[in-house]
């Protein structure tokens, strides 16, 4: 089965918690703090894999984990990292943050690997408290928690090469006489139902991977007929070949067919009659065709380029291989996603002009913080010990947190609430 398109949820390992420890050796009478580090929770991580050329695995697999981190131990031991969620996946496939609509990453080469959410990290053992005012801190951190995202998956082939053009027009009788590929022919609509790759030996030595692509109809570019399910195959082209059925054999007229699928192209997404084109007159063995042939030049704007051919008897297949050959070399990669359609990378970097928490009324009437660094504070502090939660307050204090809540109403023995914990406001 051919997928080429998933949704599914990743999330990384939180990271391992620190520990509270102390030597206790002989002959050292006096010990010392001696809890570990906990270790880094499990990335997940994309890789380009060209041996694979669908995403059914990633249907049946919903929701993809790192592993947590192992906590820290005692004599300083830091704990296991945790492992890594690799996910193998066809080159040509981008990767989309479902909630933003940006590209995550864009997977273009074999073995080429990203870190789509890293683990978190993990805690810090009591060994890094240590003050001359506190020889023997109770303090350790709680493994920082791991990122979660919805991810929109979607397979767009790497081919130099698209075959394009209404249905029945000989895509595939082409493709599989330029290429080893073998797709389904039929005389009927809609035969091809997945692209075709195919690796195309040109007569001088030269090569190139082409497409076959589905037929489309109009309106394909609002998901009418197979629609935008296989247009995005087309985006990685360099060369498009618009393959028409010059023999009008369905009573189609073929500069109308030639308009439609040209329109469609327009429409889409990213405008890909930007792409360079060539016409291929196909069918020209048939009766008529030769005489649609002129109708057809006559009506089609100067500087396109046709060829006409026969896929069934091969007649000049091969000059319409070296005339695409020559064009792919002159024509470079496109640039399929703009700088601005990536997901920015989020950096934990103090901004004055942005506070790291909000100050803001419950429903019930309760004082309630909020915020994404405020949250992680939280989530790696270990409130079962009495340093911590004196850590903790220091923290919120040195944030401006006391200040802002002052401001805000708040008087000593209030309730304020952070993240479902509630707290008693000493001033």
């Amino acid at each position: 089965m051919f997928v080429d398109l998933v949704k599914l949820q990743v999330k990384s390992g939180k990271g391992g918690d620190g520990m509270v420890a102390f030597r206790r050796e002989k002959y050292v009478p006096k010990g010392g703090p001696a809890g570990g580090d906990g270790g880094r929770g499990g990335h997940v991580v994309f890789e380009g894999d060209e041996g694979l050329s669908t995403l059914l695995e990633l249907r049946y697999n919903k929701i993809i984990a790192g592993d947590d981190g192992e906590n820290g131990g005692n004599k300083r031991l830091t704990g296991k990292t945790g492992t890594d969620a690799l996910i193998k996946v066809p080159v040509g496939t981008t990767i989309f943050n479902d909630e933003t609509g940006k590209v995550i990453a864009d997977i273009t080469a074999n073995n080429q690997r990203v870190i789509v959410v890293k683990g978190g990290r993990g805690g810090r053992g009591n060994v890094h408290f240590t003050t001359s005012r506190n020889t023997a801190p109770e303090i350790a951190e709680k493994g920082e928690p791991g990122e979660q995202l919805t991810l929109r998956v979607e397979l767009k082939l790497l081919a130099d090469v698209g075959l394009i053009g209404m249905p029945s027009v000989g895509k595939s009788t082409l493709i599989s006489v330029i290429s080893a590929s073998r797709p389904k022919i039929a005389d009927y609509h809609f035969t091809t139902l997945r692209p075709n790759l195919g690796v195309v030996g040109v007569p001088d030595g030269r090569s190139f991977v082409a497409a076959d692509m589905p037929g489309l109809i109009e309106g394909a570019s609002l998901g009418q007929g197979l629609g935008t399910q296989f247009l995005r195959h087309i985006e990685r082209t360099r060369v498009l070949l618009h393959v028409v059925d010059m023999s009008a054999y369905e009573g189609r007229d073929p500069y109308e067919d030639y308009q439609t699928i040209q329109h469609e192209l327009a429409s889409y997404t990213y405008d890909l009659t930007k792409r360079p084109q060539i016409v291929v007159a196909n069918k020209m063995d048939l009766s008529d065709a030769e005489a649609n042939l002129n109708t057809f030049k006559a009506k089609l704007p100067e500087g396109i380029e046709v060829i006409p051919i026969s896929a069934a008897t091969r007649k000049n297949v091969d000059l319409l291989m070296l005339k695409t050959a020559d064009m792919l070399d002159n024509t470079p990669a496109f640039d399929l996603y703009k700088d601005e359609e990536y997901d920015s990378v989020v950096t934990y970097n103090f901004e004055a002009e942005k506070a790291p928490f909000t100050v803001e009324t419950g429903d019930d009437g309760i004082i309630e913080l909020k915020g994404d660094a405020l949250k992680r504070l939280f989530e790696m502090t270990d409130f079962s010990r009495d340093q911590s939660v004196q850590r903790f307050a220091r923290q919120l204090r040195s944030m401006g947190v006391d200040e802002a809540l002052r401001k805000h109403g708040v008087k000593d023995g209030d309730t304020v609430r952070i993240f479902g914990t509630t707290f008693e406001f000493k001033d």
